[in-house]
Protein backbone atom coordinates (compact mmCIF):
# COMPACT_ATOMS: atom_id res chain seq x y z
CA UNK A 1 0.00 0.00 0.00
CA UNK A 2 1.55 3.42 -0.88
CA UNK A 3 2.66 4.62 2.12
CA UNK A 4 0.58 8.03 1.14
CA UNK A 5 -2.45 6.06 1.60
CA UNK A 6 -1.89 5.48 5.32
CA UNK A 7 -1.40 7.04 8.70
CA UNK A 8 -0.16 5.44 11.75
CA UNK A 9 -1.50 6.48 15.21
CA UNK A 10 -0.48 4.03 18.17
CA UNK A 11 0.26 0.90 15.66
CA UNK A 12 -3.27 1.47 14.07
CA UNK A 13 -3.29 1.44 10.38
CA UNK A 14 -5.70 4.62 9.26
CA UNK A 15 -6.32 4.51 5.47
CA UNK A 16 -6.98 8.02 3.67
CA UNK A 17 -6.88 9.90 0.53
CA UNK A 18 -5.95 12.77 -1.08
CA UNK A 19 -8.75 14.75 -2.88
CA UNK A 20 -6.64 17.23 -5.56
CA UNK A 21 -9.52 19.04 -6.33
CA UNK A 22 -10.92 19.98 -3.07
CA UNK A 23 -7.45 20.24 -1.23
CA UNK A 24 -9.26 17.83 1.39
CA UNK A 25 -7.93 14.66 3.01
CA UNK A 26 -10.65 11.89 3.78
CA UNK A 27 -9.90 9.46 6.38
CA UNK A 28 -11.55 5.77 7.21
CA UNK A 29 -14.56 5.98 9.84
CA UNK A 30 -13.92 2.25 10.57
CA UNK A 31 -9.92 2.56 10.88
CA UNK A 32 -10.33 6.18 13.30
CA UNK A 33 -13.24 4.18 15.23
CA UNK A 34 -10.97 0.86 15.97
CA UNK A 35 -8.76 3.48 17.63
CA UNK A 36 -10.41 5.34 19.67
CA UNK A 37 -12.41 1.85 21.06
CA UNK A 38 -9.21 0.09 21.09
CA UNK A 39 -10.29 -2.67 18.70
CA UNK A 40 -7.64 -4.06 16.05
CA UNK A 41 -10.29 -6.39 14.55
CA UNK A 42 -11.84 -4.66 11.65
CA UNK A 43 -14.74 -6.80 11.43
CA UNK A 44 -15.75 -5.73 14.87
CA UNK A 45 -14.50 -2.04 14.40
CA UNK A 46 -17.15 -2.01 11.16
CA UNK A 47 -19.89 -3.49 13.46
CA UNK A 48 -19.23 -1.00 15.42
CA UNK A 49 -19.86 1.47 12.99
CA UNK A 50 -23.15 0.16 11.44
CA UNK A 51 -24.68 -0.06 14.69
CA UNK A 52 -23.53 4.03 15.52
CA UNK A 53 -24.72 4.32 11.88
CA UNK A 54 -28.13 3.59 12.44
CA UNK A 55 -28.19 5.28 16.19
CA UNK A 56 -26.85 8.38 14.45
CA UNK A 57 -29.63 8.50 11.57
CA UNK A 58 -32.38 8.06 13.91
CA UNK A 59 -31.04 11.13 15.55
CA UNK A 60 -31.30 12.76 12.64
CA UNK A 61 -26.95 13.82 12.24
CA UNK A 62 -26.12 14.92 8.85
CA UNK A 63 -22.47 13.33 9.83
CA UNK A 64 -23.54 9.77 7.96
CA UNK A 65 -24.98 11.78 5.03
CA UNK A 66 -21.70 13.81 5.05
CA UNK A 67 -19.46 10.55 4.69
CA UNK A 68 -18.15 9.46 1.59
CA UNK A 69 -17.95 6.11 -0.01
CA UNK A 70 -14.44 5.82 -1.48
CA UNK A 71 -12.16 2.77 -3.15
CA UNK A 72 -9.55 2.67 -0.37
CA UNK A 73 -7.52 -1.10 -0.20
CA UNK A 74 -7.80 -3.68 2.50
CA UNK A 75 -5.61 -6.10 3.77
CA UNK A 76 -6.20 -8.48 1.09
CA UNK A 77 -4.46 -5.78 -1.41
CA UNK A 78 -7.95 -5.27 -3.08
CA UNK A 79 -9.92 -2.03 -2.82
CA UNK A 80 -13.37 -1.83 -1.38
CA UNK A 81 -15.90 1.15 -1.23
CA UNK A 82 -15.24 2.48 2.44
CA UNK A 83 -17.37 4.85 4.24
CA UNK A 84 -14.63 7.81 4.12
CA UNK A 85 -14.99 11.82 6.03
CA UNK A 86 -13.06 14.68 6.07
CA UNK A 87 -11.75 16.31 9.57
CA UNK A 88 -14.31 18.17 9.94
CA UNK A 89 -17.25 15.17 9.98
CA UNK A 90 -14.38 12.63 11.59
CA UNK A 91 -14.86 15.67 14.48
CA UNK A 92 -19.02 15.57 14.28
CA UNK A 93 -18.36 11.38 14.74
CA UNK A 94 -16.39 11.14 17.06
CA UNK A 95 -18.36 13.16 19.84
CA UNK A 96 -20.56 10.51 19.39
CA UNK A 97 -18.65 7.70 21.05
CA UNK A 98 -17.74 6.96 24.58
CA UNK A 99 -14.41 6.70 24.85
CA UNK A 100 -11.33 7.85 26.94
CA UNK A 101 -9.01 8.11 23.08
CA UNK A 102 -11.83 10.45 22.14
CA UNK A 103 -11.95 12.66 25.57
CA UNK A 104 -9.02 14.96 24.53
CA UNK A 105 -10.39 15.44 21.40
CA UNK A 106 -13.91 16.61 22.97
CA UNK A 107 -11.88 18.86 25.48
CA UNK A 108 -10.02 20.68 23.01
CA UNK A 109 -13.25 20.87 20.72
CA UNK A 110 -14.95 22.65 23.86
CA UNK A 111 -11.99 24.59 24.25
CA UNK A 112 -11.98 25.86 20.66
CA UNK A 113 -15.54 26.71 20.72
CA UNK A 114 -15.29 29.00 23.67
CA UNK A 115 -12.62 30.72 22.03
CA UNK A 116 -14.65 31.30 18.85
CA UNK A 117 -17.58 32.38 20.69
CA UNK A 118 -14.69 35.34 22.73
CA UNK A 119 -14.00 36.05 18.69
CA UNK A 120 -17.15 36.70 18.10
CA UNK A 121 -17.40 39.35 20.71
CA UNK A 122 -13.94 40.87 20.35
CA UNK A 123 -12.22 40.05 16.89
CA UNK A 124 -9.06 41.45 18.09
CA UNK A 125 -8.51 37.85 20.30
CA UNK A 126 -8.51 35.96 16.93
CA UNK A 127 -5.69 38.50 15.62
CA UNK A 128 -3.71 37.96 18.95
CA UNK A 129 -3.92 34.31 18.31
CA UNK A 130 -2.98 34.69 14.79
CA UNK A 131 0.32 36.40 16.00
CA UNK A 132 1.03 33.96 18.28
CA UNK A 133 0.85 31.49 16.30
CA UNK A 134 3.15 32.68 13.68
CA UNK A 135 5.49 34.12 16.30
CA UNK A 136 5.47 30.72 17.63
CA UNK A 137 6.42 29.08 14.15
CA UNK A 138 9.19 31.46 13.65
CA UNK A 139 7.81 34.30 11.49
CA UNK A 140 9.46 38.04 12.16
CA UNK A 141 7.52 40.90 13.58
CA UNK A 142 8.20 42.41 9.78
CA UNK A 143 6.80 39.48 8.17
CA UNK A 144 3.93 38.99 10.95
CA UNK A 145 2.88 43.06 10.56
CA UNK A 146 2.99 42.45 6.20
CA UNK A 147 0.51 39.54 6.69
CA UNK A 148 -1.85 40.95 8.49
CA UNK A 149 -1.91 44.26 6.43
CA UNK A 150 -2.77 41.88 3.78
CA UNK A 151 -5.75 40.34 5.59
CA UNK A 152 -7.51 43.55 6.17
CA UNK A 153 -7.04 44.44 2.55
CA UNK A 154 -8.25 41.03 2.36
CA UNK A 155 -11.70 41.64 4.40
CA UNK A 156 -12.26 44.35 3.30
CA UNK A 157 -11.99 43.01 -0.49
CA UNK A 158 -14.82 39.69 0.62
CA UNK A 159 -17.17 42.52 2.44
CA UNK A 160 -17.60 44.43 -0.65
CA UNK A 161 -18.53 41.49 -2.51
CA UNK A 162 -20.38 40.39 -0.01
CA UNK A 163 -22.38 43.46 0.03
CA UNK A 164 -22.40 43.36 -4.12
CA UNK A 165 -24.06 39.80 -4.72
CA UNK A 166 -21.53 37.86 -4.05
CA UNK A 167 -22.83 35.45 -2.45
CA UNK A 168 -21.15 31.52 -2.81
CA UNK A 169 -18.27 30.09 -2.03
CA UNK A 170 -16.93 28.93 -4.95
CA UNK A 171 -17.49 32.71 -6.77
CA UNK A 172 -15.13 33.93 -4.07
CA UNK A 173 -12.48 31.57 -4.76
CA UNK A 174 -13.27 32.42 -8.70
CA UNK A 175 -12.55 35.72 -8.19
CA UNK A 176 -9.74 35.12 -5.48
CA UNK A 177 -8.08 32.98 -8.57
CA UNK A 178 -8.45 35.08 -11.66
CA UNK A 179 -7.07 38.53 -9.42
CA UNK A 180 -4.08 35.77 -8.23
CA UNK A 181 -3.50 34.44 -11.86
CA UNK A 182 -3.49 37.59 -13.15
CA UNK A 183 -0.92 39.55 -10.77
CA UNK A 184 1.50 36.86 -10.68
CA UNK A 185 0.81 34.62 -13.72
CA UNK A 186 -0.24 31.64 -11.79
CA UNK A 187 -3.02 29.99 -10.38
CA UNK A 188 -3.51 29.53 -6.66
CA UNK A 189 -3.46 25.89 -6.92
CA UNK A 190 -0.14 26.00 -8.99
CA UNK A 191 1.54 28.21 -6.50
CA UNK A 192 0.80 26.31 -3.68
CA UNK A 193 2.54 23.58 -5.99
CA UNK A 194 5.49 25.40 -6.59
CA UNK A 195 5.89 25.96 -2.82
CA UNK A 196 4.95 22.29 -1.85
CA UNK A 197 1.58 23.04 -0.30
CA UNK A 198 -1.02 20.57 -0.13
CA UNK A 199 -3.81 21.55 2.68
CA UNK A 200 -1.44 24.79 4.06
CA UNK A 201 -2.48 28.21 3.73
CA UNK A 202 -1.00 29.69 0.33
CA UNK A 203 -0.48 33.64 2.03
CA UNK A 204 1.23 31.50 5.64
CA UNK A 205 3.91 30.50 2.88
CA UNK A 206 4.46 33.95 1.02
CA UNK A 207 7.33 35.57 1.59
CA UNK A 208 7.37 39.55 1.95
CA UNK A 209 7.06 40.42 -1.34
CA UNK A 210 4.33 38.02 -2.74
CA UNK A 211 2.23 39.31 0.47
CA UNK A 212 2.63 42.66 -1.03
CA UNK A 213 1.83 42.12 -3.99
CA UNK A 214 -1.40 40.13 -3.24
CA UNK A 215 -2.24 43.19 -1.28
CA UNK A 216 -1.90 45.65 -3.82
CA UNK A 217 -4.30 43.41 -6.30
CA UNK A 218 -7.01 42.89 -3.88
CA UNK A 219 -6.49 46.67 -3.11
CA UNK A 220 -6.65 47.88 -6.58
CA UNK A 221 -9.88 45.32 -7.14
CA UNK A 222 -11.53 46.89 -4.39
CA UNK A 223 -10.88 50.02 -5.73
CA UNK A 224 -11.86 49.98 -9.33
CA UNK A 225 -14.80 47.77 -8.29
CA UNK A 226 -15.99 50.56 -5.82
CA UNK A 227 -15.34 53.27 -8.57
CA UNK A 228 -17.82 51.61 -11.16
CA UNK A 229 -20.15 49.90 -8.49
CA UNK A 230 -19.84 46.81 -9.74
CA UNK A 231 -22.37 44.08 -8.80
CA UNK A 232 -22.35 40.28 -9.17
CA UNK A 233 -19.91 37.61 -10.99
CA UNK A 234 -19.32 39.74 -14.49
CA UNK A 235 -18.84 42.93 -13.49
CA UNK A 236 -16.66 41.82 -10.19
CA UNK A 237 -14.82 39.41 -12.74
CA UNK A 238 -13.95 42.70 -15.31
CA UNK A 239 -13.03 44.54 -11.64
CA UNK A 240 -10.87 41.31 -10.56
CA UNK A 241 -8.83 41.36 -13.84
CA UNK A 242 -8.13 44.93 -14.08
CA UNK A 243 -6.82 45.18 -10.35
CA UNK A 244 -4.46 41.61 -10.84
CA UNK A 245 -3.70 43.50 -13.95
CA UNK A 246 -2.08 46.82 -11.74
CA UNK A 247 -0.14 44.08 -9.54
CA UNK A 248 1.13 42.48 -12.32
CA UNK A 249 2.67 45.81 -13.89
CA UNK A 250 4.47 46.53 -11.03
CA UNK A 251 5.91 42.90 -10.13
CA UNK A 252 7.39 42.88 -13.69
CA UNK A 253 8.89 45.96 -13.34
CA UNK A 254 10.48 44.93 -9.91
CA UNK A 255 11.43 41.75 -11.75
CA UNK A 256 13.49 43.38 -14.50
CA UNK A 257 15.05 45.39 -11.98
CA UNK A 258 16.40 43.08 -9.23
CA UNK A 259 16.31 40.16 -11.81
CA UNK A 260 14.35 37.58 -9.81
CA UNK A 261 11.29 36.04 -9.73
CA UNK A 262 8.49 37.86 -7.37
CA UNK A 263 6.90 34.39 -6.81
CA UNK A 264 9.34 31.81 -5.64
CA UNK A 265 9.20 28.55 -4.08
CA UNK A 266 10.02 29.39 -0.38
CA UNK A 267 7.68 28.25 2.03
CA UNK A 268 7.91 27.76 6.05
CA UNK A 269 7.55 24.15 5.99
CA UNK A 270 9.24 21.56 8.77
CA UNK A 271 12.12 20.19 6.97
CA UNK A 272 10.75 16.73 7.32
CA UNK A 273 8.06 17.81 5.06
CA UNK A 274 9.38 20.25 3.14
CA UNK A 275 9.29 19.26 -0.69
CA UNK A 276 11.58 20.32 -3.53
CA UNK A 277 10.75 23.34 -4.80
CA UNK A 278 10.07 23.78 -9.09
CA UNK A 279 12.97 24.70 -10.79
CA UNK A 280 13.66 28.94 -10.29
CA UNK A 281 12.19 29.41 -14.15
CA UNK A 282 8.65 29.44 -12.20
CA UNK A 283 6.38 31.44 -15.07
CA UNK A 284 7.67 29.05 -17.74
CA UNK A 285 7.31 26.32 -16.04
CA UNK A 286 3.57 27.48 -14.85
CA UNK A 287 2.73 28.18 -18.57
CA UNK A 288 1.11 25.50 -19.95
CA UNK A 289 -1.17 25.19 -17.03
CA UNK A 290 -3.11 28.72 -16.81
CA UNK A 291 -5.71 27.49 -18.47
CA UNK A 292 -6.12 24.33 -16.05
CA UNK A 293 -8.51 25.83 -13.28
Amino acid sequence: MDNKSISLFENYKIRRQYDEKTETWYFSVVDILAVLIQQPDYQTARKYWNKLKERLKKEGSESVTNCHQLKLEAADGKKYLTDAANPETLLRLIQSVPSPKAEPIKLWLAKVGYERIQDMSDPARSLDRAREYWQQHGRSEKWIQQRMMGQETRNKLTDYWKNHEINKEEEYAILTNIIHQEWSGVSVKKHKTIKGLKTQNLRDHMTEAELIFTALAELSTRQIAESVDATGMKENTEASKKGGRIAKRARLELEAKTGKSVVTGENFLPPNTNKKPLKNDVYGEASNSRNDE
